[in-house]
């Protein structure tokens, strides 16, 4: 294969079977030579930096996760807002909404998202989104009131029918290692269907372990399997899909 992989949302700062320099070592092997960490706490920042300061392909999000939602406040947003000007933070994240666990605060959430959206866009910064069994809620406050940012759908889980309506709004789509899994029928027909132009590979590591690995812990190097299935659903060339995603996640974060 030619052309390099991107690992867009990777949390090698979780990793249990290895440490963070032998994960980008095996990923770098695999030709996966770009690494995103994202945020999911007021204080990510912490670890993300020796990280991103130590290894010159890795780069950082910051943000809170939904399910940290009630720890948000106006000095955590002005910690994230100094923190985010770093040159290697390429996007506000992981943000969103996560109806899956706890409904009990699904406003907070909507709030600090929103907090979080308008933050992305008066720093001229991406975002990427986890949204989990809160698709409706998630579109709707982005079209609302995202303007200026580019917006990822991390680990997308929706139909075909409202990823086609997430591309009409020109946003792209997370794909992982669910999509090489036999029963992820609905995220096969969306990597068939939906234009590589709007893909960005992820592993989301140390979870959503691809097949082979599936049970183990999932690793930066894995996004290759992710790339596979895709190729071979679309049927076309590792290197084409490759080609298109790394350009795409470069535009998007500008890396």
């Amino acid at each position: 294969m030619n052309k390099y992989l991107i690992d867009t949302h990777t949390h090698i700062d979780m990793l249990e079977a290895c440490t963070p320099d032998e994960a980008i070592e095996f990923a770098a092997q695999n030709n996966v030579k770009k690494l995103i960490i994202p945020g999911c706490s007021p204080d990510s920042d912490s670890v993300i930096f020796p990280l991103i300061e130590k290894f010159e392909n890795c780069y950082g999000m910051l943000g809170v996760h939904p399910s940290e939602a009630k720890s948000y406040n106006d000095e955590v947003e002005q910690h994230i807002e100094l923190a985010a000007k770093h040159p290697k933070i390429v996007a506000i994240g992981e943000i969103g909404l996560d109806y899956y666990w706890d409904k009990t605060f699904n406003d907070i959430q909507q709030d600090v998202f929103i907090k979080q959206i308008k933050l992305a866009n008066r720093l001229n910064l991406p975002i990427c989104v986890h949204d989990r069994d809160a698709h409706k809620d998630t579109f709707d406050i982005l079209k609302e009131y995202n303007t200026y940012s580019d917006v990822v759908l991390h680990c997308y889980s929706g139909s075909v029918e409202f990823a086609k309506e997430c591309i009409k709004e020109g946003w792209y789509l997370g794909l992982g290692g669910v999509i090489t899994f036999k029963n992820a029928v609905k995220m096969k027909e969306v990597a068939k269907e939906i234009p590589l132009e709007k893909i960005v590979l992820e592993t989301d590591a140390p979870y959503l372990t691809p097949v082979p690995y599936r049970g183990k812990e999932n690793q930066p190097a894995y996004v290759k399997y992710v790339a596979e299935e895709i190729a071979a659903i679309r049927g076309i060339t590792m290197d084409e899909v490759a080609e298109i995603t790394t350009a795409n996640a470069e535009r998007i974060y500008r890396i």
